[in-house]
Protein backbone atom coordinates (compact mmCIF):
# COMPACT_ATOMS: atom_id res chain seq x y z
CA UNK A 1 0.00 0.00 0.00
CA UNK A 2 0.94 3.55 -0.96
CA UNK A 3 0.31 6.96 -1.57
CA UNK A 4 0.16 8.56 -5.14
CA UNK A 5 3.69 10.39 -5.59
CA UNK A 6 3.85 12.54 -8.76
CA UNK A 7 7.35 12.55 -9.98
CA UNK A 8 8.93 11.29 -12.99
CA UNK A 9 11.35 9.12 -13.02
CA UNK A 10 15.07 9.93 -14.06
CA UNK A 11 18.10 9.43 -15.77
CA UNK A 12 19.97 6.88 -13.60
CA UNK A 13 23.25 4.85 -12.86
CA UNK A 14 22.85 1.33 -13.99
CA UNK A 15 20.54 -0.86 -11.58
CA UNK A 16 23.42 -3.49 -9.72
CA UNK A 17 24.06 -6.82 -10.77
CA UNK A 18 21.75 -8.39 -8.17
CA UNK A 19 18.92 -7.05 -10.06
CA UNK A 20 19.62 -9.60 -13.03
CA UNK A 21 20.67 -12.30 -10.89
CA UNK A 22 19.15 -16.12 -11.89
CA UNK A 23 16.82 -17.98 -9.98
CA UNK A 24 18.05 -20.15 -6.90
CA UNK A 25 16.31 -23.15 -7.15
CA UNK A 26 16.74 -24.41 -3.60
CA UNK A 27 15.39 -21.52 -2.14
CA UNK A 28 12.74 -21.49 -4.17
CA UNK A 29 11.55 -25.14 -3.70
CA UNK A 30 12.36 -24.79 -0.55
CA UNK A 31 10.03 -21.94 0.14
CA UNK A 32 7.27 -24.01 -1.77
CA UNK A 33 7.19 -27.54 0.10
CA UNK A 34 8.27 -25.95 3.64
CA UNK A 35 4.92 -23.96 3.56
CA UNK A 36 2.59 -25.52 1.59
CA UNK A 37 0.51 -25.87 4.65
CA UNK A 38 0.48 -22.29 5.94
CA UNK A 39 -1.47 -21.25 3.09
CA UNK A 40 -5.00 -21.17 4.46
CA UNK A 41 -6.28 -18.29 6.37
CA UNK A 42 -7.78 -18.70 9.86
CA UNK A 43 -11.03 -16.34 10.25
CA UNK A 44 -10.47 -16.23 14.10
CA UNK A 45 -7.20 -14.26 13.50
CA UNK A 46 -8.08 -12.44 10.72
CA UNK A 47 -11.60 -10.93 12.87
CA UNK A 48 -10.39 -10.63 15.97
CA UNK A 49 -7.09 -8.64 14.69
CA UNK A 50 -9.33 -5.92 12.44
CA UNK A 51 -11.86 -5.54 15.25
CA UNK A 52 -9.85 -5.04 18.06
CA UNK A 53 -7.49 -2.69 15.74
CA UNK A 54 -10.47 -0.47 14.61
CA UNK A 55 -12.01 -0.37 18.05
CA UNK A 56 -8.54 0.85 19.82
CA UNK A 57 -8.17 3.29 17.20
CA UNK A 58 -11.12 4.89 17.13
CA UNK A 59 -11.81 5.14 20.41
CA UNK A 60 -8.32 7.18 20.61
CA UNK A 61 -9.34 9.16 18.43
CA UNK A 62 -12.86 9.93 20.57
CA UNK A 63 -10.76 10.37 23.53
CA UNK A 64 -7.91 12.99 21.39
CA UNK A 65 -11.12 14.62 20.56
CA UNK A 66 -12.75 15.44 24.01
CA UNK A 67 -9.02 15.48 25.52
CA UNK A 68 -8.18 18.78 26.98
CA UNK A 69 -4.69 19.10 27.58
CA UNK A 70 -2.52 19.07 24.55
CA UNK A 71 -0.55 16.18 25.81
CA UNK A 72 -3.51 14.06 26.38
CA UNK A 73 -4.76 15.13 22.91
CA UNK A 74 -1.27 13.88 21.67
CA UNK A 75 -0.78 10.80 22.97
CA UNK A 76 -4.81 9.55 22.37
CA UNK A 77 -3.72 10.92 18.96
CA UNK A 78 -0.55 8.48 18.93
CA UNK A 79 -2.66 5.28 20.11
CA UNK A 80 -4.86 6.15 17.21
CA UNK A 81 -2.58 6.07 14.89
CA UNK A 82 -0.82 3.20 15.52
CA UNK A 83 -4.19 1.14 16.53
CA UNK A 84 -5.87 2.53 12.69
CA UNK A 85 -2.65 2.18 10.72
CA UNK A 86 -2.73 -1.38 11.59
CA UNK A 87 -6.38 -1.43 10.57
CA UNK A 88 -6.08 -0.11 7.75
CA UNK A 89 -3.11 -2.63 6.63
CA UNK A 90 -5.74 -5.07 6.12
CA UNK A 91 -6.34 -4.15 2.88
CA UNK A 92 -3.22 -5.82 1.52
CA UNK A 93 -4.62 -8.94 2.71
CA UNK A 94 -7.85 -7.83 1.29
CA UNK A 95 -6.03 -8.09 -2.15
CA UNK A 96 -4.32 -11.15 -2.36
CA UNK A 97 -7.29 -13.26 -0.15
CA UNK A 98 -9.73 -15.59 -2.03
CA UNK A 99 -13.10 -13.62 -0.21
CA UNK A 100 -14.66 -17.03 0.00
CA UNK A 101 -11.97 -18.55 2.29
CA UNK A 102 -13.21 -14.94 4.75
CA UNK A 103 -16.33 -14.63 4.54
CA UNK A 104 -17.62 -11.23 4.71
CA UNK A 105 -14.24 -10.33 5.40
CA UNK A 106 -14.31 -7.71 2.53
CA UNK A 107 -17.31 -6.49 3.48
CA UNK A 108 -16.31 -6.00 7.15
CA UNK A 109 -12.80 -4.20 6.27
CA UNK A 110 -14.93 -1.72 3.56
CA UNK A 111 -17.25 -0.83 6.51
CA UNK A 112 -15.02 -0.50 9.51
CA UNK A 113 -12.08 1.01 7.80
CA UNK A 114 -12.18 1.38 4.14
CA UNK A 115 -14.87 3.68 3.54
CA UNK A 116 -14.79 5.85 6.44
CA UNK A 117 -10.88 6.77 5.67
CA UNK A 118 -11.76 7.15 1.88
CA UNK A 119 -8.97 4.03 0.61
CA UNK A 120 -12.08 1.26 -0.47
CA UNK A 121 -10.81 -1.65 -1.94
CA UNK A 122 -10.70 -1.18 -4.76
CA UNK A 123 -8.32 1.34 -4.56
CA UNK A 124 -6.04 -1.95 -4.05
CA UNK A 125 -7.55 -4.38 -5.56
CA UNK A 126 -6.69 -4.93 -9.27
CA UNK A 127 -3.53 -2.64 -8.64
CA UNK A 128 -1.47 -4.55 -5.97
CA UNK A 129 -1.52 -7.54 -8.06
CA UNK A 130 0.28 -6.24 -10.88
CA UNK A 131 3.47 -5.57 -8.56
CA UNK A 132 3.13 -9.18 -8.07
CA UNK A 133 3.10 -10.04 -11.33
CA UNK A 134 6.41 -11.91 -12.89
CA UNK A 135 7.02 -9.52 -16.01
CA UNK A 136 5.97 -6.30 -14.04
CA UNK A 137 8.06 -5.90 -11.10
CA UNK A 138 10.29 -3.11 -11.05
CA UNK A 139 9.09 -2.04 -14.76
CA UNK A 140 7.38 1.33 -16.23
CA UNK A 141 4.65 -1.06 -15.70
CA UNK A 142 4.61 -1.45 -12.35
CA UNK A 143 1.91 0.74 -10.68
CA UNK A 144 3.95 0.03 -6.87
CA UNK A 145 7.19 0.79 -8.18
CA UNK A 146 10.23 3.54 -8.83
CA UNK A 147 13.51 3.29 -8.63
CA UNK A 148 14.14 5.65 -5.50
CA UNK A 149 17.38 4.86 -4.49
CA UNK A 150 18.49 5.39 -8.27
CA UNK A 151 16.56 9.28 -8.33
CA UNK A 152 17.46 12.41 -6.69
CA UNK A 153 18.43 12.66 -3.24
CA UNK A 154 15.65 14.93 -2.21
CA UNK A 155 13.19 12.84 -3.77
CA UNK A 156 13.17 10.63 -0.92
CA UNK A 157 12.16 13.40 1.86
CA UNK A 158 9.78 14.47 -1.13
CA UNK A 159 8.11 10.87 -1.03
CA UNK A 160 7.44 10.60 2.26
CA UNK A 161 5.97 14.50 3.07
CA UNK A 162 3.84 14.48 0.10
CA UNK A 163 1.85 12.03 2.09
CA UNK A 164 1.03 14.40 4.72
CA UNK A 165 -1.68 15.51 2.02
CA UNK A 166 -3.34 11.97 0.94
CA UNK A 167 -6.47 12.89 3.71
CA UNK A 168 -6.82 16.12 1.64
CA UNK A 169 -6.68 14.51 -1.78
CA UNK A 170 -9.17 11.64 -1.34
CA UNK A 171 -11.55 14.14 0.36
CA UNK A 172 -11.16 16.25 -3.21
CA UNK A 173 -11.56 12.53 -5.67
CA UNK A 174 -14.67 11.56 -3.84
CA UNK A 175 -16.65 14.33 -2.52
CA UNK A 176 -15.70 16.56 -5.72
CA UNK A 177 -14.28 14.41 -9.09
CA UNK A 178 -16.50 11.33 -8.61
CA UNK A 179 -19.79 13.29 -8.21
CA UNK A 180 -18.80 15.89 -11.13
CA UNK A 181 -17.27 12.99 -13.10
CA UNK A 182 -20.89 11.61 -13.69
CA UNK A 183 -21.59 14.89 -15.47
CA UNK A 184 -18.22 14.05 -17.95
CA UNK A 185 -17.33 11.35 -19.35
CA UNK A 186 -13.60 12.19 -19.64
CA UNK A 187 -13.05 13.63 -16.47
CA UNK A 188 -14.87 10.06 -15.63
CA UNK A 189 -12.18 8.49 -17.52
CA UNK A 190 -9.56 10.63 -15.30
CA UNK A 191 -10.79 9.72 -12.34
CA UNK A 192 -11.03 6.07 -13.40
CA UNK A 193 -7.44 5.80 -14.63
CA UNK A 194 -5.15 8.22 -12.76
CA UNK A 195 -6.93 8.53 -9.59
CA UNK A 196 -8.29 5.41 -8.52
CA UNK A 197 -5.48 3.35 -7.09
CA UNK A 198 -3.12 4.09 -4.15
CA UNK A 199 0.05 3.68 -6.09
CA UNK A 200 3.72 5.54 -6.41
CA UNK A 201 4.40 5.33 -9.89
CA UNK A 202 3.14 8.49 -11.85
CA UNK A 203 3.14 6.86 -15.10
CA UNK A 204 0.67 3.93 -14.16
CA UNK A 205 -3.25 3.93 -15.67
CA UNK A 206 -5.60 1.51 -14.79
CA UNK A 207 -8.20 -0.62 -16.45
CA UNK A 208 -11.84 0.51 -16.07
CA UNK A 209 -13.48 -2.63 -14.05
CA UNK A 210 -15.97 -4.91 -15.72
CA UNK A 211 -18.99 -6.99 -14.69
CA UNK A 212 -18.67 -8.11 -11.28
CA UNK A 213 -15.80 -6.14 -10.54
CA UNK A 214 -17.36 -2.86 -11.59
CA UNK A 215 -20.92 -3.31 -9.58
CA UNK A 216 -18.52 -3.73 -6.49
CA UNK A 217 -16.50 -0.41 -7.34
CA UNK A 218 -19.91 1.44 -8.22
CA UNK A 219 -20.76 0.58 -4.30
CA UNK A 220 -18.02 1.51 -2.70
CA UNK A 221 -17.30 4.52 -4.36
CA UNK A 222 -21.05 5.81 -3.61
CA UNK A 223 -20.34 5.32 -0.26
CA UNK A 224 -17.13 6.90 -0.03
CA UNK A 225 -18.50 9.70 -1.87
CA UNK A 226 -21.70 10.10 0.30
CA UNK A 227 -19.22 10.17 3.43
CA UNK A 228 -16.54 11.99 2.14
CA UNK A 229 -19.50 14.70 1.38
CA UNK A 230 -21.48 14.25 4.50
CA UNK A 231 -17.80 14.82 6.24
CA UNK A 232 -16.94 18.12 4.35
CA UNK A 233 -20.68 19.54 4.86
CA UNK A 234 -20.42 18.48 8.90
CA UNK A 235 -17.08 20.88 8.62
CA UNK A 236 -18.17 23.67 6.73
CA UNK A 237 -21.58 24.19 8.87
CA UNK A 238 -19.69 23.94 12.27
CA UNK A 239 -21.96 20.59 13.45
CA UNK A 240 -18.11 18.78 13.82
CA UNK A 241 -16.46 21.19 15.74
CA UNK A 242 -12.90 22.73 14.04
CA UNK A 243 -11.01 20.64 16.51
CA UNK A 244 -12.08 17.78 15.60
CA UNK A 245 -12.06 17.66 12.33
CA UNK A 246 -8.18 19.05 12.51
CA UNK A 247 -7.54 15.90 14.90
CA UNK A 248 -9.38 13.67 12.10
CA UNK A 249 -7.69 14.83 9.23
CA UNK A 250 -4.06 15.04 11.28
CA UNK A 251 -4.82 11.05 12.34
CA UNK A 252 -5.61 10.62 8.73
CA UNK A 253 -2.67 12.36 7.99
CA UNK A 254 -0.08 10.88 10.28
CA UNK A 255 -1.57 7.16 9.00
CA UNK A 256 -0.33 7.88 5.74
CA UNK A 257 2.57 9.33 6.50
CA UNK A 258 3.62 6.25 8.52
CA UNK A 259 2.95 3.79 5.75
CA UNK A 260 4.87 6.09 3.31
CA UNK A 261 7.76 5.50 5.82
CA UNK A 262 7.05 1.65 5.63
CA UNK A 263 6.71 1.72 1.99
CA UNK A 264 9.64 3.50 1.34
CA UNK A 265 11.65 1.13 3.24
CA UNK A 266 9.80 -2.07 1.53
CA UNK A 267 12.23 -2.35 -1.29
CA UNK A 268 15.80 -1.58 -2.24
CA UNK A 269 14.34 0.33 -5.04
CA UNK A 270 17.81 -0.44 -6.98
CA UNK A 271 15.88 -1.27 -10.35
CA UNK A 272 15.96 0.76 -13.73
CA UNK A 273 13.42 -1.09 -15.56
CA UNK A 274 13.97 -4.43 -16.58
CA UNK A 275 12.25 -7.47 -15.53
CA UNK A 276 14.07 -9.57 -12.95
CA UNK A 277 13.97 -13.28 -11.49
CA UNK A 278 11.62 -14.16 -8.45
CA UNK A 279 15.21 -14.58 -6.51
CA UNK A 280 16.16 -10.66 -8.07
CA UNK A 281 12.59 -9.56 -6.63
CA UNK A 282 13.40 -11.19 -3.19
CA UNK A 283 16.66 -9.37 -3.09
CA UNK A 284 15.23 -6.25 -4.33
CA UNK A 285 12.60 -6.69 -1.32
CA UNK A 286 12.54 -6.44 2.56
CA UNK A 287 12.42 -8.84 5.50
CA UNK A 288 12.89 -7.19 8.99
CA UNK A 289 12.24 -10.40 11.13
CA UNK A 290 12.93 -10.80 14.77
CA UNK A 291 14.30 -10.32 17.65
CA UNK A 292 13.74 -7.04 16.36
CA UNK A 293 10.44 -5.28 17.84
CA UNK A 294 9.85 -1.88 16.43
CA UNK A 295 8.39 -3.39 13.57
CA UNK A 296 5.35 -4.83 14.49
CA UNK A 297 4.34 -1.00 15.08
CA UNK A 298 5.62 0.19 11.87
CA UNK A 299 5.61 -3.09 9.52
CA UNK A 300 2.10 -4.76 11.10
CA UNK A 301 -0.10 -7.38 9.75
CA UNK A 302 2.94 -9.62 8.81
CA UNK A 303 4.54 -6.40 5.95
CA UNK A 304 7.10 -6.64 8.19
CA UNK A 305 8.01 -10.08 5.92
CA UNK A 306 7.88 -7.89 2.77
CA UNK A 307 10.67 -9.91 0.98
CA UNK A 308 9.15 -13.28 2.38
CA UNK A 309 5.49 -12.10 0.94
CA UNK A 310 7.01 -11.53 -2.57
CA UNK A 311 8.70 -14.95 -2.58
CA UNK A 312 5.04 -16.83 -1.49
CA UNK A 313 1.91 -14.07 -1.66
CA UNK A 314 -0.21 -16.64 -1.29
CA UNK A 315 0.59 -17.03 2.68
CA UNK A 316 -1.84 -15.21 5.43
CA UNK A 317 0.07 -12.61 7.13
CA UNK A 318 -0.25 -14.55 10.50
CA UNK A 319 1.28 -17.69 9.16
CA UNK A 320 4.83 -15.72 7.26
CA UNK A 321 6.68 -15.52 11.20
CA UNK A 322 6.73 -19.71 10.89
CA UNK A 323 7.30 -19.63 7.43
CA UNK A 324 10.45 -18.02 7.70
CA UNK A 325 11.16 -19.80 11.11
CA UNK A 326 11.43 -23.23 8.76
CA UNK A 327 13.32 -21.67 5.99
CA UNK A 328 15.79 -20.15 8.53
CA UNK A 329 16.21 -23.13 9.98
CA UNK A 330 17.03 -25.35 7.06
CA UNK A 331 18.44 -23.03 4.07
CA UNK A 332 22.27 -22.85 4.26
CA UNK A 333 24.11 -19.28 5.54
CA UNK A 334 24.98 -18.56 2.32
CA UNK A 335 21.68 -19.03 0.84
CA UNK A 336 20.19 -15.50 -0.90
CA UNK A 337 17.34 -16.21 1.77
CA UNK A 338 19.21 -14.13 4.34
CA UNK A 339 20.49 -11.41 2.01
CA UNK A 340 16.96 -9.84 2.14
CA UNK A 341 16.95 -9.50 6.54
CA UNK A 342 17.44 -6.45 8.13
CA UNK A 343 17.47 -4.75 11.36
CA UNK A 344 15.59 -2.54 11.26
CA UNK A 345 14.12 0.97 10.08
CA UNK A 346 17.47 3.42 10.67
CA UNK A 347 19.63 1.23 8.79
CA UNK A 348 17.25 1.02 5.70
CA UNK A 349 16.49 4.33 5.31
CA UNK A 350 20.18 5.12 5.79
CA UNK A 351 21.25 2.62 3.12
CA UNK A 352 18.39 3.78 0.80
CA UNK A 353 19.48 7.36 1.49
CA UNK A 354 23.36 6.54 0.54
CA UNK A 355 22.23 4.91 -2.46
CA UNK A 356 20.17 8.04 -3.68
CA UNK A 357 22.92 10.35 -2.70
CA UNK A 358 25.91 8.35 -4.10
CA UNK A 359 24.51 7.04 -7.45
CA UNK A 360 21.01 9.19 -8.04
CA UNK A 361 20.73 11.52 -10.91
CA UNK A 362 22.58 14.94 -9.84
CA UNK A 363 20.96 18.27 -10.35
Amino acid sequence: MATVFPLQRQAASPAPARARVADDAVLLRAAADLTRALSTPDPRIYWADLILSALVGYAALVAAILADGVGSTLGFGAIAVLALYRAESFVHEVSHMKHSALPGFWAGWNALVGVPFLVPSFMYEGVHNLHHARTRYGTVDDPEYLPLALMKWWTLPSFVLVAALAPLGLLIRYAVLAPLSLLSPRLREIVVTRYSGLVINPQFRRRAPEGEAKALWTRLEISASLWAVSFVTLAVTGILPLKAVLIILGVASAVAVLNQVRTLVAHLWENEGEAMTVTAQYLDSVNVPPPTLLPALWAPVGLRYHALHHLLPSVPYHNLGEAHRRLSAVLDPGSPYFKANYKGLPYLMWKIGLSAATRGGRG
